[in-house]
């Protein structure tokens, strides 16, 4: 739902088209999530459909204007006020993968986390390498520097890179967690061997 509401709030500034829409999305996001136009037009009819957005007319070049309704500001001003919710979280690939691979046979689960560890680290440092740009107030091409276009990209760092950081921990601790698994596994195993070996020596005995 974020795309959709993404852009009510830049409709709730004023009339945009599609590409315009597009544009002002990625710049305020660091193209973080890119939007095709397909994508956007797409979200727009359903908006349309639902009542929130109008045709507000064209440009001299065909384009096609949309404003918000009073019920698109209104479902707005909702999802700004309502908390994210955790109820359902979303489908984390990484998590689905290894909680695959610790039940597929012949699958090296440390190696994953060793790969995926790598490839988090190398994310983590390309982020805080744009941080230091932005902060820097080095400008991004194709986005049209603004206090709020910089704070923007500049919280959606924070949070690429607060996120980046809680993976790598939770990847630390699946090393763990494996390691005192496989510790497990080799203590009940040479368990079982001394089971075994006890009646056969038993049995010895009494032969004798």
């Amino acid at each position: 739902m974020s795309i959709r509401h993404g852009l009510l709030a830049l409709l709730d500034q004023g009339p945009r088209y599609g590409y315009q829409l597009r544009t002002e999305f990625e710049a305020r996001t660091g193209a973080t999530w890119p939007l095709n136009v397909g994508q956007v037009y797409t979200t727009l009819s359903r908006l349309e459909r639902d009542g929130l957005v109008e045709p507000a007319g064209e440009d001299g070049e065909g384009h096609q204007f949309y404003a918000a309704t009073d019920a698109g500001r209104e479902e707005l001003r909702a999802w700004f006020d309502t908390p994210v919710p955790r109820t359902n979280p979303p489908r984390d690939e990484l998590a689905i993968k290894l909680a695959m691979a610790v039940t597929v046979p012949g699958v090296d689960v440390s190696a994953v986390v060793q790969g995926q560890r790598r490839h988090s680290i190398k994310a983590l440092q390309d982020y805080t390498r744009l941080k230091g740009r932005a902060l820097a107030g080095e400008k991004r091409p194709g986005v049209v520097p603004s206090d709020s276009n910089d704070l923007a990209w500049l919280l959606v760092l924070d949070q690429l890179i607060f996120q980046t950081e809680a993976e790598i921990r939770w990847l630390d601790h699946c090393e763990t967690r494996l390691a005192q698994q496989a510790e497990l596994l080799q203590a009940r195993t040479a368990e079982a061997a001394r089971d075994g070996a006890a009646p056969a020596k038993r049995g010895r005995r009494l032969r004798a």
